[in-house]
């Protein structure tokens, strides 16, 4: 039996994301930026096992490359479970094993899935029983997107995106994402974002006036229609993760080339995500963009966030 699916272990799995709005303001004293966004959490998983232990490890595999993933306190899930023990007093250890589904440095959340993820298997293993409140304070002290992670669905995130209130998004939305080998950095992002500013580079109405989700995407959300939804998705982040990548501009443009009703960069990138009408659409497009060589993955939303299994 190998040491994921060891009896004793707590096994919890969490949802990448996508950001269907994201809307960037200035820059906090902090460093963090003012946000507006709307997340989606989608059907690519992070699995966390959590196991008694008297010390503090980790291990990491996956379906994706994980050769840049830090095992020691650089990693969100292993502070994520010295954080728990610390609030609640708990003094044993525990091994942690991650099977990564999310794509690294990929926009997508996959190191906060983690740390929400461990969060939640910590608690079941320890029995410290915080509740979801509790939880989701230790999640916002993790970073922005951990908190989202936690509660999965579709949520508007507001502050540094960790002020979470859930939104109402009927049915099934499918997407076609398309991953890259060469991740980006989110702060690396985020300055390239304010040097455009800085110099006049950025959209006309970039920051947004207001940083206020509109309301024709919470409108399209609410009624599941697809087809409403595509023209009103944005990422004020998109210009600086597309500088200096024309293959991302190549993958959008393809994308609607083969079907796809709208793309966009997922958060900080590199994921494009392209939204489709139904899931023999995105079947298709995501088949055609494989035969360019790509590698594309068919996912829909929303999806349950950070969830006890077995």
């Amino acid at each position: 039996m190998s040491m994921a699916h060891r009896s004793d272990a707590v096994h919890v799995r969490a949802p990448g994301k996508i950001n269907v709005y994201l809307g960037v303001g200035s820059q906090h004293d902090d460093g963090y930026h003012a946000l507006a966004t709307v997340f989606q959490a989608v059907s690519l998983y992070e699995d966390v096992y959590a196991h008694p232990s008297n010390e503090f490890t980790l291990e990491v595999y996956g379906d994706v490359d994980v050769a840049d993933v830090p095992v020691d306190d650089r990693n969100l899930a292993m502070r994520a479970a010295k954080l728990l023990a610390q609030t609640a007093g708990v003094t044993a250890g525990v091994h942690l094993v991650i099977r990564k589904g999310v794509p690294v440095a990929g926009g997508m959340g996959g190191g906060s899935a983690d740390a929400a993820a461990a969060l939640v298997a910590c608690d079941a293993l320890w029995g410290t029983e915080l509740g979801p409140h509790r939880l989701h304070e230790l999640a916002a002290r993790l970073g922005a997107d951990v908190p989202f992670a936690l509660h999965g669905g579709t949520a508007i995130g507001a502050g540094r995106g960790d002020e979470l209130t859930p939104a109402l998004a009927r049915g099934r939305f499918d997407w076609v994402l398309v991953t890259s080998a060469q991740g980006l950095s989110t702060p690396e992002i985020y300055g390239r974002l304010d040097a455009l500013r800085a110099h006049g580079e950025a959209l006309a109405d970039d920051p947004p006036l207001s940083l206020d989700v509109p309301v024709a995407v919470l409108q399209a959300l609410r009624a599941g229609d697809a087809m409403a939804l595509a023209p009103v998705m944005f990422n004020d982040l998109e210009r600086a993760a597309v500088d200096g990548r024309p293959d991302l501009e190549r993958a959008l443009a393809d994308g609607l080339r083969f079907g796809a009703l709208a793309g966009i960069v997922s958060g900080s990138g590199p994921t494009v995500a392209l939204l489709c009408a139904d899931s023999e659409i995105a079947r298709t497009v995501q088949q055609e963009l494989q035969a360019t060589g790509r590698t594309a993955l068919h996912v829909h939303g929303p999806v349950a966030g950070a969830q006890v299994l077995g």
